[in-house]
């Protein structure tokens, strides 16, 4: 008999409760007969905090842990000031369940125009830190709103917390082209970046087959325009990820191809997929937004639970979806229904 999995659910805001619906219905259909899924859906988002100033309240969060893996829409509103969801909703869920691994493809699929001109074949993935770096809110501010305010951010790197990633990124490697790039600005940030860097190579002795290099953040981001296609693994540190992954998504076509996870690879805690994608508020409730990387999120939640192939059926679907269709104007609910029925 297939095991039934718990998957928690978060549509969230805008286009968010436009596309997960699809991811749920893909999951399902690439799953049949091999798993089952029951999922419980979570009210949380800009209209719950509008509503009751709700954000993630402890009794709900305890009820996400419970879950084998987290569906997330998309979080946001500009009635909000930024940061409040941000950090409230989406950073803390990634740090209290321990998503060490953010994880973010990159593919240039046929019949997907980038706007570069001689794109190549775009294939990679980015392997950013999800727990530690300038993200962890180490920091402050004094004087607030007087002329001589001071405010820091401060970049919060450990062994520990840098090991794990490197890890994950080589064992990664060895499953694709076996080539792994750390991304960092070691020549300025000394301490933080010259760390990384004896990591990387004393992990690196592990996995011979595995070849690696290592580049500015500033040369990178040239290189994703110019030679995208040298790219295998990147790895790198929380706030480069964040950047580099929205550039990636823009020279294979655009965010709405792009998925990413949150993975807490010990599975101690259930990992969390989503579309990179924002909760886009000018075309929410239209039927506008492409549900095609909500897609290939559930198809990372798959190969997160072990069903390498169920999430085959969906990469394989989508290709050939964006192949032939991928430059039609379609509605959510035709792309949603176009890409089911080649699953």
């Amino acid at each position: 008999m297939a095991k039934t999995y718990k998957i928690a659910v978060i549509p969230g805001d805008g286009i968010g409760k436009e596309v997960t619906p699809w991811a749920q219905k893909a999951l399902e259909k690439a799953a049949e007969g091999v798993a089952d899924f029951e999922y419980e859906q979570f009210d949380l988002g800009a209209e719950r905090y509008l509503r009751d100033g709700s954000i993630l309240p402890e009794e709900e969060e305890e009820r996400i842990k419970a879950n084998d893996a987290i569906l997330l829409g998309a979080v946001g509103d500009p009635r909000i000031k930024a940061g409040i969801l941000e950090r409230g909703l989406l950073l803390k869920l990634r740090f209290d369940l321990d998503q060490y691994v953010n994880l973010r493809p990159s593919k240039l699929y046929k019949g997907v125009t980038s706007p570069l001109a001689n794109p190549g074949d775009i294939d990679f993935v980015v392997v950013r830190e999800g727990t530690e770096g300038l993200y962890c809110g180490a920091g402050g501010a004094v004087r607030r709103g007087t002329p001589n305010e001071v405010a820091t951010e401060v970049s919060i790197n450990t062994a520990y917390g840098v090991e794990r990633v490197v890890r994950y990124a080589f064992k990664l490697a060895m499953k694709r082209r076996k080539h792994v790039t750390l991304v960092h600005k070691k020549n300025v940030l000394v301490n933080a970046g010259d760390m990384w860097q004896r990591i990387v190579d004393r992990v690196a002795e592990e996995y011979p087959e595995v070849t690696h290099d290592y580049l500015h953040i500033d040369a990178t981001t040239i290189f994703l325009v110019s030679n995208p296609s040298r790219f295998d693994v990147i790895l790198t540190d929380n706030l480069f990820g964040d950047i580099i992954t929205d550039e990636a998504g823009a020279v294979v076509g655009g965010v709405g191809y792009s998925a990413s996870g949150c993975i807490n690879a010990s599975d101690e805690y259930p990992s969390m997929f989503e579309p990179i994608h924002g909760s886009a508020p000018d075309i929410a409730g239209q039927n506008k937004a492409n549900p095609t990387a909500a897609i290939l999120s559930a198809a990372m939640l798959l190969e997160h639970l072990g069903f390498d192939d169920a999430a085959k059926k969906i990469h394989a679907a989508v290709e050939a979806d964006i192949e032939e269709l991928g430059s039609t104007v379609r509605t959510t609910d035709q792309v949603g229904k176009d890409i089911l029925a080649r699953i």
